[in-house]
């Protein structure tokens, strides 16, 4: 058709070839694959409303143009970008927007459709008059709280490392440090305490010192993790430090450590801008020129509490997302079964490290492909792609995974760095055997209902719902899953090349947390990490084996069930289907009577059996086995009869089951645990010749001839004449 066929083309008699006859890729033109997939630019708006959110689209894409009936998702779109959209229409239109709309009205044309001309239901963000005693907000106060119990520690450490490859004015980047903290009232902000409360204190004055040292390749990996690694005494330590190790006169590395009370993942787009902007002026010699942010983070912290409204308030806010979460995660699971190395301690240390694998950006195209069919986002993928691996590795069906949210529902927010993260516990159903395909529906539907309810702070979740408690995990949850974009966070510092410097993972918030980061062209990296109080190194890495071999078959056949997704290696596989398999043995063409006195015979004064305090020889327990066979057989015990024996865990039991078989009959084992009509029907049918017991065995009523032993094994009579 018409429509599918791309707007650039070249004719087979003009493709552009290599001096070999083959086809030159390079010299192609750039192909423009929007009507190819359905995402047409095309159409224009067809009233006032469209044309606004045709430019929304646009906008929050990043593309020159967007037509009325442009798919979101299909021209690039995700679960951020679509709460960006979000924020954007309910700035602009006034209307009370969700997510989940966006993902059933894709297209400028139907979400206008679906608005209403009410305004939305969260009040103005600007500026705050400030109490003397300016509060925390919802997720400080849960930092703080921990930081209290555990004290100063690298568990909500943030660092990031660069490697500037080029000239460093260190003088223009310790400028640009203070040009960023004076923009940024979060990075200047401490927490101390009055009666028992903490508050935020923001400093008129708060220089960040700027640490040099000069390293040498082998000292920095050491240097880097320790001062990653050193905690913040947020109490009165700002929640930045800055590291400079010099390698060389054109080589160093950048370290900025953020404590997690000021910054979250979503912070470093604007921190690094700002830094980058900050930088080029200095080193220009003057001040940057920027416009001033229009709130700051103590504002938000003010507003974020007026727009929950008051918890008593049935109808407020806090009380209609509170109600949702309560009836959601009733019956959730205390703990998820992993498949752990070793017990759970009774105190997380926290410790941990993490492994990485890589999705090439085949696997990675296939994966996005996935997701525009069943009109999922790439989060959803991942989160659905996870909890079938844990749920194929024991897990159970009913999986709660941890997810962050940006917490940016206005976008005054989006320029600002601080901690709006919220942690939502997305509560995923594996039961029934369901396909990929039907997993990715219940996951979608239980994303969206959350993304509607994602104001309510954690905290208050967990203070609300009040899981069984434990210093030894994470409460509601203990495995998280993170999707990111690694686009635009790089430091554009003029006159320098960055690269991302790896640092060494010490630590670890949760039992696992995989966390997948779009990289563009270059496909998708995912790091699990995990908590070294359970898991290995080697497990950890098998881990991310299993879940590459699983997304891989997710993409190719997502109509696949859960239960029939291969998970083992080859060489798991051939372990269990042949060398667990594998029992054949020679043996000796002897009866197990004829062994037992050939090994007598062979090790007469060598130990035979062990129970509590008796320890007979063979030698000894043959003359036992003896006795007792001598008075099976008088009363009857021969090939072809049955014996039954209801003897308690002792060596009784192992001088009656050898004096049986070398009587020559075959023995009934009766468990004592079982009802009395059950014991009954068992001596009924098998008509044994005699019964073997014990004193305190209770058995039914029965007229079959009974031999008392006693705890060795003994007959309550004499014995009878040897075999």
């Amino acid at each position: 058709p018409a429509h599918m066929v791309p707007a650039a083309f070249v004719t087979l008699d003009t493709l552009p070839l290599t001096p070999n006859g083959k086809l030159d890729r390079a010299a192609l033109p750039a192909p423009d694959f929007t009507t190819a997939t359905g995402t047409d630019t095309g159409t224009a708006p067809r009233s006032p409303r469209e044309e606004i959110l045709t430019g929304l689209f646009a906008d929050v894409l990043g593309l020159e143009q967007v037509g009325a009936d442009g798919d979101f998702f299909a021209l690039g779109g995700h679960s951020l970008l679509a709460m960006r959209l979000v924020s954007r229409v309910r700035a602009l239109l006034g209307a009370d927007l969700t997510v989940r709309t966006v993902f059933e009205a894709p297209t400028p044309a139907l979400l206008a459709a679906r608005l209403d001309d009410r305004a939305g239901g969260l009040p103005a963000l600007v500026p705050a008059e400030r109490p003397d005693e300016l509060p925390l907000s919802f997720a400080q106060q849960r930092l703080w709280l921990l930081h209290r119990i555990e004290g100063p520690g690298a568990t909500y450490n943030i660092p990031a490392a660069w490697r500037l490859t080029g000239t460093l004015d260190r003088d223009a980047l310790s400028a640009a440090l203070n040009d960023l903290v004076v923009r940024h009232e979060s990075l200047r902000t401490v927490f101390p305490e009055r009666d028992g409360r903490p508050h935020q204190v923001v400093l008129d004055q708060a220089p960040v010192p700027l640490h040099h040292s000069r390293v040498t390749e082998t000292e920095l990996p050491a240097l880097l993790a320790g001062a990653a690694a050193r905690g913040f005494d947020i109490d009165r330590e700002l929640p930045l430090r800055a590291h400079v190790f010099e390698v060389s006169e054109t080589e160093h590395v950048l370290l900025l450590v953020l404590h997690h009370i000021a910054g979250d993942q979503w912070s470093d787009g604007p921190l690094w801008r700002d830094l980058a902007t900050a930088y080029e002026a200095r080193r220009e010699g003057h001040a940057p020129a920027w416009a001033p942010l229009p709130v700051q983070y103590a504002d938000y912290a003010l507003w974020h509490r007026e727009a929950l409204g008051d918890p008593d308030v049935p109808d407020s806010r806090q009380s209609r997302q509170l109600a949702y979460w309560q009836d959601t995660l009733a019956g959730l699971p205390d703990e998820l079964a992993l498949p752990v190395d070793r017990p759970r301690p009774l105190e997380s240390s926290h410790r941990g490290g993490a492994v990485g694998l890589t999705l090439d950006a085949r696997r990675t195209s296939e994966l996005r492909a996935l997701a525009r069919r069943h009109g999922v986002s790439m989060f959803m993928v991942t989160q659905a792609a996870v909890a079938a691996l844990l749920h194929r590795l024991g897990a159970g069906d009913d999986i709660p995974l941890g997810a962050p949210i940006s917490g940016r529902a206005d976008e005054q927010l989006e320029d600002l760095v601080g901690f709006f993260v919220n942690t939502l516990v997305l509560r995923t159903d594996l039961s029934g055997d369901p396909t990929f395909a039907e997993l990715l529906a219940r996951v979608r539907d239980t994303d969206l209902a959350a993304y509607e309810h994602q104001d309510l702070p954690f905290e208050r979740l967990v203070e609300a719902v009040n899981p069984a408690r434990s210093l030894a995990r994470h409460p509601l949850f203990q495995v998280m899953v993170v999707h990111l974009d690694d686009e635009g966070t790089t430091p554009a510092l003029p006159g320098l090349t960055a690269r991302r410097e790896e640092l060494g993972q010490q630590g670890a918030k949760f039992d696992l947390s995989f966390d997948f980061v779009e990289q563009g062209a270059d496909g998708m990296r995912c790091w699990i990490e995990y908590s070294a109080d359970l898991f290995d190194e080697s497990t950890a890495e098998l881990l991310a084996q299993r879940l590459e071999s699983l997304l891989a078959q997710t993409a190719r056949d997502p109509d696949r069930r859960i239960g029939a997704l291969d998970i083992l290696r080859d060489d798991e596989r051939a372990l269990v289907l042949t060398d667990w398999n594998a029992t054949t043995r020679t043996v000796p063409d002897l009866t197990l009577p004829e062994q037992f006195r050939c090994q007598v015979a062979r090790t007469p004064e060598a130990m035979a059996v062990v129970f509590e305090d008796t320890a007979l020889t063979y030698a000894e327990l043959d003359l036992r086995v003896e006795k007792l066979a001598n008075t099976l057989a008088a009363h009857g015990a021969r090939a072809e009869a049955v014996v039954a024996v209801a003897l308690p865990r002792s060596v009784s039991l192992v001088v009656a089951l050898l004096a049986v078989h070398r009587a020559g009959a075959a023995y009934l084992p009766l468990d004592t645990g079982y009802p009395a009509d059950r014991l009954a029907y068992m001596l009924t049918d098998a008509r044994p010749v005699c019964l073997v017991t014990t004193e305190g065995v209770a058995l039914p009523d029965t007229d079959v001839p009974t031999l008392t032993v006693d705890t060795d094994g003994t007959p309550d009579h004499p014995a009878h004449a040897p075999l």
